[in-house]
């Protein structure tokens, strides 16, 4: 490998991070805003809720088809269409001057975003095949995938406050125009071969999210309309039936959405178990640390932002510098099982943190805690969930993984809301607000701990191997 070989996988690989930084920031980016926006929109408390989960739930529900069509088409044909589906997207949301118009576009995002996020990290694996150098290169992606959550909030706190909530979606304008132009002379290209080709399982991507979709709905109405109501309990049920459905599709088709025997691999099923519990602990963290600082301490968008910037720093260091050394040394069991400990102390700080906190005693302690737990945890998670798959799968299995990450923030933002709203009561005086904020820290610590012990129990660790045929990309990578 020559130096400007390996200076060109490095770019390309740069290149894959910022399209995907772009993704996961929109999947937090809005919470500082909502306020703006509910305001400027005339959302009501619970229609709000659906800024964020039009996005969380067409992203999560499409990620195993956008993984599914990579293989089957080409990943990096995939990710340039995912990544101009999304900038006409973001331009949409940025214009928009409806509640439907502005949820409907939200939809479309998180469409587009499924398939970048489900092909690039087949991308970067078959740009690194040395099972040093892509620890490393995980490790960077790792720390975008980390980082990019808290970075939305603090992006979105400086563009709502110097411009308005619709920056906060035309700021991606650019950055996708230049992602997708990088792209063309950066990014492999590859031709499936012809034997993966086959039929696309749409009914079971339309089962899943729509299943989804109802249990969400019947969550976030559940205070209004009471758990024990009719439409509570029938919407649950409808998503439990066409769950199972499903289930029969997968069994049955010949070219199955999600191949149940992948569930048998038995990292993978843990790692997407790793995921679904510790993404309701990390958006219990986004979304109410947000409302907490601007709701009970009064901070600006701009200030609220700027609280969160010490997690990102140390995410940032730990994701690029000391995760690869550790899984290089000790595996991904310990370090994710010591990272999501102290992601549950971080949730637990807040969780005491009072109406009149002190920003250095109450506050920064557990954003500290919380960087370092996270950026400890999360490149172990990728590197466990696919060190059980090949090449031919690697799609399929990161938009396995992905939608679990996704599915759990979606579900657990809306278990956590409902809680807090039960116990504020309908009160919106600091400290019935916090009230309920600290019992959704407390339930978000809770299934951190749960990840913590499932991975430190269930995960085994095994060295990550290079394929043993190289991939067609790397060698128009080579040559250019």
């Amino acid at each position: 490998m020559t130096d400007m070989d390996r200076r060109t996988r490095w770019l390309a690989l740069y290149v894959l991070c910022l399209g995907t930084l772009m993704i996961v920031l929109d999947a937090t980016i809005v919470n500082v805003a909502l306020p703006s926006i509910r305001a400027d929109l005339d959302f009501s408390e619970e229609s709000l809720a659906w800024v964020v989960n039009a996005y969380l739930l067409t992203f999560g529900g499409f990620l195993l088809l956008g993984g599914r069509l990579g293989d089957l088409f080409g990943h990096r044909r995939l990710f340039l269409g995912g990544i101009a589906l999304f900038t006409l997207a973001s331009l949409a949301c940025g214009l928009s001057t409806s509640q439907g118009f502005l949820i409907a576009a939200r939809s479309v995002q998180g469409l587009g975003g499924a398939v970048v996020s489900a092909v690039a990290l087949s991308l970067l694996m078959i740009l690194f095949q040395e099972p040093a150098e892509r620890t490393k290169a995980m490790g960077f992606f790792g720390f975008v995938m980390a980082g990019g959550g808290s970075i939305g909030v603090l992006l979105g706190g400086v563009l709502t406050d110097a411009l308005s909530w619709h920056w906060i979606f035309l700021v991606n304008i650019p950055v996708g125009i230049l992602v997708f132009s990088l792209c063309l002379p950066l990014l492999p290209g590859d031709r499936p071969a012809a034997e993966s080709r086959g039929r696309v399982d749409v009914a079971g991507a339309v089962t899943v999210t729509a299943a989804l979709m109802l249990a969400v709905y019947a969550i976030v109405n559940g205070n209004d309309k009471g758990w024990l109501s009719a439409q509570t309990l029938g919407m649950l049920a409808a998503a439990l039936v066409i769950f199972g459905v499903f289930l029969v599709v997968e069994s049955r088709v010949a070219e199955p959405l999600v191949p149940l025997r992948l569930f048998r691999l038995r990292n993978l099923s843990v790692a997407n178990g790793v995921g679904v519990l510790w993404a309701a602990g990390m958006f219990a963290w986004f979304f109410f640390a947000a409302q907490y600082l601007g709701l009970v301490l009064g901070y600006d968008p701009l200030h609220v932002g700027l609280a969160f910037l010490p997690a990102n720093l140390i995410m940032g260091a730990f994701s690029l510098g000391v995760s690869a050394r550790l899984v290089m040394r000790f595996g991904t069991r310990i370090p994710i099982g010591v990272g999501m400990g102290l992601v549950t102390a971080g949730l637990l700080l807040f969780a005491r943190a009072p109406v009149d906190a002190s920003f250095w005693i109450d506050v920064l302690p557990a954003m500290i805690v919380l960087g370092v737990g996270v950026g400890m945890a999360m490149n172990p998670v990728l590197i466990a969930a696919m060190s059980d798959v090949g090449p031919a799968e690697s799609g399929l299995a990161s938009g396995v993984v992905n939608t679990g990450f996704m599915m759990g923030g979606a579900l657990g933002l809306a278990v956590l809301a409902s809680v807090a709203a039960w116990k504020t009561g309908g009160e919106t005086a600091a400290t019935s607000l916090n009230d309920g904020y600290q019992l959704a820290f407390v339930i978000g610590g809770v299934f951190a701990a749960l990840a913590a012990g499932l991975a430190v129990t269930l995960l085994r660790d095994r060295p990550m191997e290079p394929h043993a045929e190289p991939a067609p990309a790397l060698a128009v990578v080579e040559t250019e």
